[in-house]
């Protein structure tokens, strides 16, 4: 067993560092390095920082996204479309849609998708809250913007069930070879799906 090279204090720092996405003991090591290094350019604003988003950080009751009020800014925003509601598993997917400017929409966050195995049922997303949006504004189109997993399929199925009788058009995210993509190093299921979702030139 390796023994310790720093007291407990910035070990639990290392420790905790390591838990992020992305960092594992070694790059959490250098990260808090790096933070002592320069405690007074990042570790207190960070600090401060942290501290905020503790206490003002909540999740819109509309939609379920993460801000600072509710309804969140993207929800309040009057010049979105509010005729259509894109459809995501989580936070993360509304601003990585957010990031690429590619609809200028509302949004749903269902918290996860659902996943049998791993004991996520209905009642565990927001999936209710969904339907209930859907029936109560004016909505036209709901994209299911869901991950082209078996799980994310299998919620797509399940939403889209549940909207026949709600008079809106159901679309999903197309799939297939992304953009500057070469088909030689593409796997054989997005290579099946695109040549089955082809459209013309």
């Amino acid at each position: 067993m390796a023994s310790a090279v720093a007291g407990p204090e910035i070990e639990r720092l290392i420790l905790l560092l390591s838990k992020l996405p992305g960092l594992g003991p070694r790059s959490a090591r250098r990260a808090a390095l790096h933070l002592i290094k320069k405690r007074e350019a990042l570790m207190t604003p960070l600090t401060n920082a942290l501290q905020v988003a503790l206490d003002k950080i909540v999740v819109c009751s509309t939609c379920g996204n993460i801000d600072t009020h509710d309804p969140c800014t993207v929800c309040t925003d009057v010049r979105r479309d509010q005729s259509i509601i894109v459809v995501v598993a989580d936070v993360a997917d509304l601003w990585a849609l957010e990031r690429a400017h590619a609809v200028n929409s509302r949004y749903h966050v269902l918290g996860g998708t659902l996943s049998p195995l791993d004991g996520v049922g209905p009642q565990d997303l927001s999936i209710d809250a969904l339907i209930s949006r859907v029936h109560a504004e004016a909505v036209k189109e709901v994209i299911l913007a869901l991950n082209a997993t078996v799980d994310g399929q299998t919620t797509a199925h399940y939403i889209t069930e549940l909207l026949q009788g709600a008079n809106v058009k159901v679309t999903r995210l197309a799939h297939g070879v992304p953009v500057g993509g070469e088909l030689d190093y593409l796997d054989e299921g997005t290579l099946s799906a695109a040549i089955k979702q082809r459209t013309l030139f």
